[in-house]
């Protein structure tokens, strides 16, 4: 059987990117994994992994040692391109969240001089309606002697598509294979060549659309997401004022056929939905009522949360006249967007803990078992297993429900601030 492609390209070897080429290179690809991070590129060549992710590093290990999977940080020719980085969204005001394509624009750069006739171009990330376009554009003035989709339809030289990815942290290599595919190419015949890529290592369907919907239905996923979880949060917020456990009402009400409330927490993390919905508002942003709403209310629960803890101080001060402020031992449990991973893009909890960081005098215990070391934002904070911690602070927050600390009775006696819930599943 002749394999459709033989050698394919994935720019950027994140939580994406490199599980994606960890799965092409398993299916006997030749696979050449571009990224700027010279460290990273080094990590993989060994055979090993530089970020967090259930079984990653095995199969690493085995299509570098096959000869499948080879890092670079110099491009060069493939049949076919991924680009798989970063789009997050600058600031710009204070209320304007602005789509931040320069990675992509940079990818757009890097592969553009090795492109050739025949290519295939995909835009993986998750983008703002019109970023596909937006490549296309850019490659097009970067190489004028090859002709593109947007002027040249299905006669072009180079094919182009937009194809988010839909995976869930802690279970990328096999959603990867198993979940549907949203194909947009920018012709048929654009879409006929992406689909046949991905039907080498995808099990689920691929569905074919136009880019600018693609585009959309990643966000839309991700903006329904938020809304539900800003539902949970505001619940959580009102719930506290009125003395009511949330934990018992969500539970309670989820007894109902037709409802499925999630969980509260300290915010909305990650590099998708706690940024995506801003895509879909600077677009649209006198029509994008509640998806606004949802990101603002999710946006400020980490204050809400801080106040919380402001007040678990104060309680224990009252209770121990003799103690001062600067005598006060925190503990808290994750930092991390979500639990068991170690991916802080985004996340409430690091910025809450941060917070506290600058603001309390008294010594801050970080419990995260998924990292190594802490970001230089938390330089005041000190790294302990949940041993120490439980053994030495004063005040517990439970901030993330790590399956680390779901289990471990020495936190459950503490009667921690669980804001999560992670102690009541």
């Amino acid at each position: 059987m002749t394999l459709p492609f033989k050698k394919i390209c994935i720019v950027g070897l994140g939580y994406i990117g490199l599980p994606t080429a960890a799965v092409f290179a398993g299916r006997k690809l030749q696979v050449i994994g571009l990224d700027v991070n010279k460290s990273a590129v080094d990590t993989i060549n060994r055979g090993e992994i530089h970020i967090t992710e259930p079984d990653l590093d095995i199969v690493v290990r085995a299509v570098v040692d096959e000869g499948y999977l080879r890092a670079t940080d110099t491009p060069e020719a493939a049949e076919a391109f991924l680009i798989a980085v970063p789009t997050p969204f600058r600031s710009e005001g204070d209320d304007a969240h602005v789509p931040d394509l320069s990675y992509i624009k940079a990818a757009s750069e890097a592969i553009a001089p090795v492109l050739e006739k025949g290519n295939l171009v995909i835009l993986e990330s998750t983008s703002p309606v019109g970023a596909t376009e937006q490549m296309a554009d850019w490659l097009a003035a970067l190489r004028p002697d090859l002709t593109f989709p947007q002027s040249h339809g299905d006669t072009s030289d180079i094919r182009i598509a937009h194809c988010p990815e839909r995976v869930l942290p802690g279970h990328v290599l096999r959603e990867l294979v198993e979940n549907d595919r949203i194909i947009g190419g920018m012709t048929p015949k654009c879409s006929e060549r992406a689909t046949a890529l991905y039907k080498m290592v995808v099990d689920g369907n691929c569905i074919v659309t136009t880019p600018r919907t693609a585009e959309m239905a990643k966000l839309t996923e991700n903006s329904f997401r938020d809304v539900n979880i800003a539902f949970a949060n505001e619940l959580s917020v009102i719930c506290d004022k009125l003395g009511i456990d949330v934990w018992e009402l969500i539970s309670l009400a989820n007894r109902h056929p037709r409802v499925s409330i999630l969980r509260p927490g300290p915010g909305v993390g990650g590099h998708c939905i706690a940024v995506d919905p801003w895509f879909i508002v600077s677009k649209t942003p006198q029509d994008a009522k509640i998806i606004r709403a949802a990101r603002e209310i999710n946006d400020a629960k980490p204050g809400w949360v801080l106040d919380a803890i402001d007040r678990e101080i104060e309680a224990h001060l009252i209770k121990n006249p003799q103690c001062k402020a600067e005598d006060v031992t925190l503990a808290c449990y994750g930092i991390a967007f979500k639990p068991d991973i170690d991916d802080l893009r985004e996340s409430p909890a690091l910025n809450i803990v941060r917070d506290l960081c600058d603001k309390l005098p008294g010594k801050i215990l970080v419990v995260e078992p998924n990292v190594t070391e802490l970001p230089p934002s938390l330089s005041r904070g000190q790294l302990v297993d949940v041993d120490q911690a439980t053994a030495m602070a004063d005040i517990h927050v439970l901030l993330v429900g790590h399956k680390d600390f779901r289990t471990h009775a020495g936190l459950r006696a503490a009667d921690p601030l669980d804001i999560c819930g992670a102690l009541e599943i």
